[in-house]
């Protein structure tokens, strides 16, 4: 690209520093002083002066084949093996990254701000995923290519970004909604232009194919060896999957970054990480000036324990095809529940994920201020009476005319085993009190429902649990039930999930101890 230029700081040695006193705190006043700065007349002036140089590409497609809209921004985030614009000599004896460029995606990250603004949720796509590559046009003989079998990281070589933005929709069955590229020079760009960003390990990391050599303890790097520390494959028998999980801690690690030293507090810092970044990159055509306030305005009320990693579990790690080689396989059933989570835009982690055990953490709303609806779901003669009696018995507001659900209301549906609480996000603190009652039932989220709950019995219901808890009401309630009485959203954020992913981890959890 004609814009970049290479980092002044390439060749800049790691600096060890001990830990310094940082709080996830920060990383929301920071975000929020971003987007104060993003909404102003000088973020208007930095967004303006670096949009028109953006290097964009057609990558979002449309066509009737592609998961449905469920409200939330998320992002494909790729990191490509470009090399174009970085000297011979820097790539071989600083960045340890010889050779030709593979024109493939050597990391690939689904990026997720859910539509209740509450969550961020990042997945890790093994590189070396077998997975179906759609049909499409071979961009170098125009020839039409069935659809086939192939690694996911092929898909950008044989269709450039639209067939990798493809590829992922089609077998995670989440939209993707913006596509950002980034290579080497816009990684190494990025980090110096933080100052460098913290990173810790137990033990030593060695690796003399990436040239990482890490000591034990807290280290700041910089760009370079940034690159060393994300690019490593060779420090233990992970492999690619230790790789990933050292990714998902840098970029904790460079949100951190970011909100600390002042860079979002002041203007001429942050329009020169602005600069950097934005100039150094490739986005989609769809992201535009009025997209990144937007998404300024979506990271301001995010905090740490909001923010969670996974990667795509997997049933095999070593799975040999013909001219493809060793390739790794998805856990249908795992990676089905994490994408679902994903697209119910619930929490992967916490204590409000650990399963149907934990007992929910009640809301503020009493029981009586909660409007429940009975959807037999089971198709068990009397099952939605007999819920809904118990609901009104436990103090909640039933409407006392249950009814089967759609899919049994003429028995040619499946019965469901397990009760669901369907409910509008919007009223997030008053699904907490129903999901206290009903510490076994799943939650769906359903934009646009309205404050009347649908407690969906399935085969496998209880009776509601104790409601004291539920009913103890701090003074904070009364002030609140106006509001719920009214039919006004109650403040937005996410609703207890009863089920964790399993292997995801929270961003408080994998960056370095303050």
């Amino acid at each position: 690209m004609p814009h970049q230029r290479p980092p002044a700081r390439l060749s800049a040695p790691a600096r060890r520093r001990r830990p310094g006193r940082r709080r996830w705190g920060r990383w929301a006043a920071g975000t929020l002083s971003f987007a104060v700065l993003a909404t102003s007349c000088g973020g208007w002036a930095v967004l303006n002066g670096v949009g028109a140089s953006l290097d964009r590409v057609d990558a979002i497609g449309g066509g009737p084949d592609r998961p449905a809209d469920d409200g939330a921004s998320t992002f494909l985030v790729v990191g490509t093996d470009e090399r174009a614009g970085i000297p011979e000599s820097t790539l071989k004896d600083v960045l340890h990254a010889g050779g030709e460029s593979c024109h493939c995606t050597d990391t690939m990250m689904v990026v997720q701000l859910s539509a209740d603004r509450g969550r961020a949720t990042v997945v890790s796509v093994p590189r070396d995923s077998y997975v179906d590559i759609p049909a499409h046009q071979d961009p170098a003989t125009g020839r039409q290519v069935a659809a086939a079998k192939g690694k996911i990281n092929a898909a950008y070589g044989m269709g450039g970004a639209p067939l990798a933005v493809r590829t992922v929709e089609q077998n995670t069955g989440l939209r993707i909604d913006h596509y950002v590229e980034v290579n080497f020079l816009a990684f190494v760009s990025t980090v110096d232009a933080l100052g460098g960003v913290e990173v810790c390990t137990p033990k030593p990391l060695k690796d003399d194919y990436s040239g990482l050599d890490l000591p034990a303890g807290t280290t700041r790097l910089d760009g370079a060896g940034a690159l060393r520390y994300v690019r490593a494959r060779h420090v233990d028998g992970s492999s690619d999957l230790g790789r990933m999980h050292r990714q998902q801690k840098f970029l904790a690690q460079l949100l951190r970054r970011a909100a600390s030293g002042g860079t979002l507090l002041d203007p001429a810092k942050l329009t020169g990480v602005l600069d950097t970044v934005l100039r150094s990159v490739k986005v989609d055509k769809g992201l535009g000036n009025a997209e990144l306030l937007d998404f300024a305005g979506r990271l301001r009320d995010l905090s740490a324990s909001d923010a969670d990693f996974a990667t795509v579990p997997l049933s095999e790690v070593d799975h040999q095809v013909p001219g493809w080689g060793s390739t790794v396989l998805w856990d249908e059933k795992g990676a089905a529940a994490l994408f679902e989570a994903v697209r119910a835009g619930r929490p992967l982690t916490g204590a409000a994920a650990a399963g149907p055990s934990a007992s929910p953490v009640a809301g503020t709303i009493p029981p009586a201020q909660v409007r429940v609806q009975v959807l037999n779901g089971a198709g068990v003669q009397g099952l939605g009476f007999r819920v809904d009696a118990e609901l009104r018995k436990a103090g909640f507001a039933t409407t006392g005319t249950p009814s089967n659900a759609p899919s049994n209301a003429l028995g040619d549906g499946p019965a469901a085993t397990r009760t669901v609480i369907r409910y509008d996000p919007r009223w997030d603190e008053s699904v907490k009190t129903l999901a206290a009652a009903l510490p076994d039932a799943e939650l769906d989220p359903v934009p646009g429902l309205g404050p009347t709950f649908q407690v969906v019995a399935g085969s496998e219901y209880r009776a509601p649990a104790d409601p004291a808890a539920s009913s103890a009401v701090s003074s904070a309630a009364s002030s609140a039930a106006p509001a719920a009485r009214a039919g006004v959203p109650e403040k937005a954020g996410p609703a207890a999930s009863p089920t964790a992913v399993a292997g995801a981890e929270s961003g408080s959890e994998i960056s370095c101890p303050s």
